[in-house]
């Protein structure tokens, strides 16, 4: 195994830094136009296109009145799943709950010195559509994290979307759990066409969140402004800060957790000791041969991994910061202390046993967080992505008179003669300028 060991003095530092932000999931011309042809025909076509899609890529032979998931078969889906796997599940919903409804916003107003009444109406959604990837491997945590802040926040109907097949069990337990009303078994780009714009059996939503490859990317960017989305999630990322007291096993153990997961995650750990970082590159080649998914995990650490030796942790935090990643974990004597030196991060994980695994699975703050570098000015999901906020403007006469004449300065400042003309309407049989026009 290579993995890149440089010191933020080499030469090379700067190119490799560059690599590693830089990485991408090409978005690919032919990969675009074929995602535009579904969305069109499903536009068009609806439940028919999803039927011939499902037969086209799935090898599923549906009808359309099958496409929606019945109750009866989640009831024996709920059954089929171990008792020990269902009261994991229900742990996970209510510590992923309990976190979340901290984050609720409430109304509020005001009246202000001229007796003008202001404030923010706070409203949820009303219908969301929560999209869950299919493949190999079922991913139950995607559910509860997608859809739980969406119930937290009061959204009135949630729907999920799933290639769902007979082994798909523990996704729609995991649906239950959350509170999905809705499931209908549809995957890939043609899903996400299906809840931006309707069609006879799954209905539109106002916003689609969730995971997918890339033709659920590319369809999740083409239809925003007809929906909203959550984000363009890109490969995980985790980026240790560690000291000369950092224990090098649960450095490398971490630093593997998130490799794991794609060719294209990248995997790093900043550290202000050399003797560290070369027994964390030893700890990742011991534990490497344990490892199941060996052959993404290896390519992820040659490619986009790598041991950065910092000139000391002031000059490590401002490598993360630049790197901006997913996961940013504190391995560092006195952990808190150095909270606020990491401004862009998904999250932050704080000292030797706030492991990342906690956070994508138990500790209740949500695992869909930025990735890309976006940390720079994206968060994690929330019950805040469900919810609309509203201005509300309420004058008597006496307050908008008071205005009158600055909003009809301003209106005519900018040429919008019926803007001033609009207030003046008010006030036609009253001087509305004074000697001291500012009131």
């Amino acid at each position: 195994m290579r993995i890149t060991v440089v010191k933020t003095t080499d030469p090379s530092f700067e190119r490799i830094l560059r690599k590693i932000t830089r990485r991408r999931v090409e978005r690919g011309e032919k990969v675009e136009r074929k995602v535009e042809e579904i969305l069109e025909s499903v536009r068009r076509r609806g439940d028919s296109a999803l039927v011939r899609y499902a037969r086209l890529f799935d090898g599923v032979r549906l009808k359309a009145r099958a496409l929606e998931v019945r109750r009866q078969e989640i009831d024996q889906a709920m059954k089929r799943i171990s008792r020990d796997d269902l009261r994991v599940l229900r742990v996970a919903a209510r510590r992923i709950a309990a976190f979340h409804r901290r984050q609720l916003e409430k109304s509020w107003g005001y009246r202000d010195s001229l007796g003008i009444f202001l404030g923010q109406k706070i409203t949820p959604l009303g219908r969301v559509g929560v999209y869950v990837p299919g493949g190999k491997a079922s991913y139950p945590s995607t559910v509860l994290m997608n859809v739980i802040p969406a119930k937290v926040a009061g959204v009135k109907e949630i729907v999920m979307t799933s290639p769902i097949g007979k082994d798909r069990a523990i996704i729609l337990a995991a649906a239950r759990i959350a509170g999905v009303d809705r499931i209908f078994r549809v995957g890939g780009a043609q899903a996400i066409a299906a809840l931006a714009f309707g069609t006879e059996t799954i209905p539109k939503v106002d916003k689609i969140v969730g995971p997918g490859n890339i033709y659920v990317a590319s369809a999740k960017r083409l239809v925003f402004g007809e929906v909203d989305i959550d984000s363009i999630a890109g490969p995980s990322e985790i980026l240790l800060l560690a000291d000369a007291h950092a224990d090098p096993g649960h450095v490398a153990a971490d630093m593997l957790s998130q490799a794991e997961h794609d060719e294209l995650s990248s995997a790093l750990c900043v550290t202000s000791s050399w003797r560290l970082a070369q027994r964390i590159q030893t700890a990742l080649k011991t534990q490497l041969k344990e490892t199941k998914r060996q052959h993404i995990t290896l390519r992820a650490l040659e490619k986009y991994g790598g041991i950065i030796v910092s000139r000391g942790l002031r000059e490590g935090a401002e490598v993360a910061n630049a790197i901006a990643p997913e996961h940013v974990e504190l391995m560092v004597r006195q952990p808190r202390k150095w909270i606020h030196a990491i401004r862009n991060a998904g999250a932050i994980f704080i000292g030797p046993y706030s492991t990342p695994p906690l956070g994508d699975y138990m500790a209740g703050p949500n695992h869909v967080l930025p990735t890309g570098g976006t940390a720079r000015f994206f968060s994690p999901l929330g019950v805040y992505d469900f919810l609309k906020r509203t201005s509300l403007i309420q004058a008597g006469k006496k307050a908008l008179r008071r205005l009158a004449p600055e909003i009809i300065h301003l209106a005519r400042l900018e040429g919008l003669y019926d803007h001033a003309r609009a207030v003046e309407a008010r006030f036609k049989e009253e001087e509305l300028y004074g000697t001291d026009s500012k009131g």
